[in-house]
């Protein structure tokens, strides 16, 4: 038992690394956008995730009551929708960008129904850097990408609602792989009508593979191994500093430079995260983006 321990990654580094993961992941998809498209990356990255959670996790169907069989299929269908929605953002802006104009959803959600003044500044802060992206003036990042992240925001926001109530009824590991089945059904006939068939190369499931389980397995594996060990208001914390890996694995593997505003925009938005967690008084546990 001692030397299992000793192998165990401790909380902190591995939320680090579990966002250096599926960032990573999310450049990859990137790269692979020219060849297959983002909405056809998005559907081989969810049936993929699926695959390898139904072999290692083989969750057992057979007892599920009505309710639990409801509630998963919403779970997996805007899981399914928030990913494909979010890709398609990225394809169009920065991917720094991207996934802090996406945290504006989860940001939204912690801040709803606060009346008090500090509440007021982080909702402040956020609509700052939004207005700092630049493109209601000079027109310099495509407007529908925007739209796009924000929307993505939205079903990240709706995906942690719905997830927080299935925590309570039903194993997570259960959960999140018939939910990942749900999001395949979903996005699959989306995919083939967007030439996923007739685009894709045996050579091209390593990749997808390997986006599988940058994005999905790995960070899913790490974060639930933290969630175990620390209180979800730093685990919440540790999280806000995603747009900013983000965009250094834009920088990066993505040549993607961001300027100054949008830098800016980063920073307010990841301040605002912040400080809400910091200073919310009924922290709620924090669902994992997958």
């Amino acid at each position: 038992m001692k030397n299992k321990k000793s192998l165990e990654i401790p909380a902190v580094p591995a939320v680090l690394l579990a966002i250096i993961s599926f960032q990573c992941g999310a450049a990859l998809a990137k790269g692979i956008f020219p060849v297959l498209g983002p909405v056809a990356t998005s559907s081989l990255r969810i049936i993929l995730s699926a695959i390898i959670l139904i072999i290692f996790n083989r969750p057992n169907i057979r007892n599920l009551t009505g309710a639990q069989w409801k509630a998963v299929a919403l779970y997996g269908l805007t899981l399914g929708v928030m990913n494909v929605v979010f890709y398609l953002a990225i394809a169009r802006i920065p991917l720094g960008l991207g996934v802090a104009l996406e945290f504006i959803g989860p940001l939204v959600l912690a801040l709803t129904g606060s009346k008090r003044v500090i509440d007021f500044l982080w909702v402040v802060l956020a609509a700052a850097g939004i207005i700092m992206i630049e493109p209601w003036g000079n027109k310099t990042i495509d407007i529908i990408g925007v739209l796009l992240a924000l929307l993505a925001g939205a079903f990240w926001a709706a995906y942690i609602l719905i997830g927080g109530h299935i925590s309570k009824i039903m194993d997570s590991g259960k959960a999140v792989t018939i939910g990942m089945i749900f999001a395949s059904l979903l996005v699959l006939p989306i995919a083939i009508a967007d030439g996923l068939l007739s685009h894709l190369r045996p050579a091209m499931l390593v990749p997808g593979l390997g986006l599988a389980l940058l994005s999905s397995a790995i960070p899913f594996t790490l974060e639930m191994s933290a969630l175990r060990k620390i209180p979800a208001k730093t685990f919440s914390i540790l999280m806000s500093l995603e747009p900013t890996v983000a965009a250094m694995s834009g920088l990066i593997f993505l040549h993607e430079y961001l300027s100054l505003y949008e830098w800016l925009a980063v920073v307010l938005i990841i301040v605002a995260s912040a400080g809400a967690t910091l200073t919310r008084k009924k922290p709620t546990h924090p669902v994992p983006e997958s």
